[in-house]
């Protein structure tokens, strides 16, 4: 599907409705922006709920501290 949207004097943009039904977006939903080369993804920021089971099988004693980064 291709839709556009124009940039307001406010800078708001309004989500074609096709794209918010066909990606179940609602009103008040977060969303984050990660910028790519000269665009921008947008991707919705999940709940909690959404998370239960994304570390399945991780290994908790080999976890890193910030302390080492740099």
């Amino acid at each position: 599907m291709n839709a556009t949207a124009t940039l307001s004097s406010k800078f708001q943009i309004s989500i074609p409705k096709a794209l918010r039904d066909e990606q179940h977006w609602k009103a008040g939903q977060e969303f984050v922006f990660i910028p790519k080369g000269k665009g921008v993804l947008v991707l919705p920021v999940p709940e909690k709920e959404q998370l239960v089971g994304i570390a399945k099988g991780a290994h908790i004693d080999d976890w890193r501290d910030r302390k080492d980064r740099f």
